[in-house]
C-alpha cells in the first residue's frame, strides 16, 4: 500500500485528489507546457498577432517544418506549447468542430466557441481514468465582431487575454506585456512588442544564448479586423521587424 503522507501515493492515477485538493498528473502537464517554446498573442484596436518561438535544437533541422501556428477556420488560429503531438490532435479537433459548426448553422463558429470545445475535451481527460491529461496549453486566437484571445490549459481552464503568453518564460513575458501593452496598439506595433517579448525571453535562455536571434527562429501571423482572415508573415518579411 502507499504511503498516504507522501505525494507519490496521489500522483499514479488522474483520477485521485491529495488531501490538499490537487491532481498531481494535471500538474505534471503544466510543467511539460513550462518546457515548451515561448508563444505570444496580443490583441490591438485593429486586429490580433501571434508571434511563435521555433526552438531548433540542431542545425540540421529544416526550420520551415517546426511549424508553430495553425489555422482552424480561416477567422481562428492557435498556437502551442508544450507536446507537439498533443496540440496537432487537439487542433484536428478544432478544425473538424468549426467544420461541423459552419454546416449545422451557415454560418463561422466563433472563436469562444472553439475555445469552449477545446477547453471541455482537455477537461474530460482530467476526470476519468484510462488515459492522461493533455501536455499542452494552446491560445486561440480569431476575429468575430471584434478581436478574441483564450488561453486554454491541461487542467481544461479557460481564460480570456487582451494578451499574454504560454510557453518557457511565461512569467517574464507576462511582467513585459504588463509594463508595456496599451489598447492603442495597432497590429505593427502589436507583432513589434511580440518580437521583443519573445527576444527577450530567448535571451534569458543559457542554451539559446549564443545563438542570433534570426527570422527564421520565430513564426508570425496577424489577422484584422477588416478582413478577418490571418495571414502569415515569410522570412524576409519577419527580418524587417527583427532589425
Amino acid at each position: 500500500m502507499y504511503n498516504v503522507s507522501s505525494p507519490q501515493a496521489y500522483d499514479r492515477a488522474i483520477t485521485v485528489f491529495s488531501p490538499e485538493g490537487r491532481l498531481y498528473q494535471v500538474e505534471y502537464a503544466k510543467e511539460a507546457v513550462k518546457r515548451g517554446a515561448t508563444a505570444v498573442s496580443i490583441i490591438t484596436k485593429d486586429g490580433i498577432t501571434i508571434i511563435a518561438h521555433k526552438n531548433a535544437n540542431s542545425k540540421l533541422l529544416v526550420p520551415e517544418s517546426l511549424k508553430k501556428i495553425f489555422e482552424i477556420d480561416k477567422h481562428v488560429a492557435t498556437v502551442a506549447s508544450g507536446l507537439v503531438g498533443d496540440a496537432r490532435r487537439l487542433i484536428d479537433y478544432a478544425r473538424l468542430e468549426a467544420q461541423r459548426y459552419t454546416i449545422t448553422y451557415d454560418e463561422p463558429a466563433s472563436v469562444e466557441h472553439i475555445a469552449k470545445e477545446l477547453s471541455d475535451i482537455m477537461q474530460f481527460f482530467t476526470q476519468y481514468g484510462g488515459g492522461r491529461p493533455f501536455g499542452v496549453s494552446l491560445l486561440v486566437c480569431g476575429i468575430d465582431d471584434v478581436p478574441k484571445l483564450y488561453e486554454v490549459e491541461p487542467s481544461g481552464a479557460l481564460t480570456g487575454y487582451k494578451a499574454t503568453a504560454i510557453g518557457f518564460g511565461k512569467k517574464e513575458a507576462e511582467e513585459i506585456l504588463e509594463k508595456e501593452y496599451s489598447d492603442a496598439f495597432n497590429v505593427e506595433q502589436g507583432i513589434n512588442l511580440g518580437v521583443k517579448v519573445i527576444k527577450s525571453v530567448i535571451s534569458s535562455s543559457e542554451e539559446q544564448k549564443a545563438k542570433k536571434f534570426s527570422a527564421d527562429m520565430i513564426e508570425i501571423a496577424y489577422a484584422t479586423v477588416q478582413e478577418r482572415k490571418f495571414k502569415y508573415l515569410d522570412n524576409e518579411q519577419i527580418a524587417k521587424y527583427i532589425k
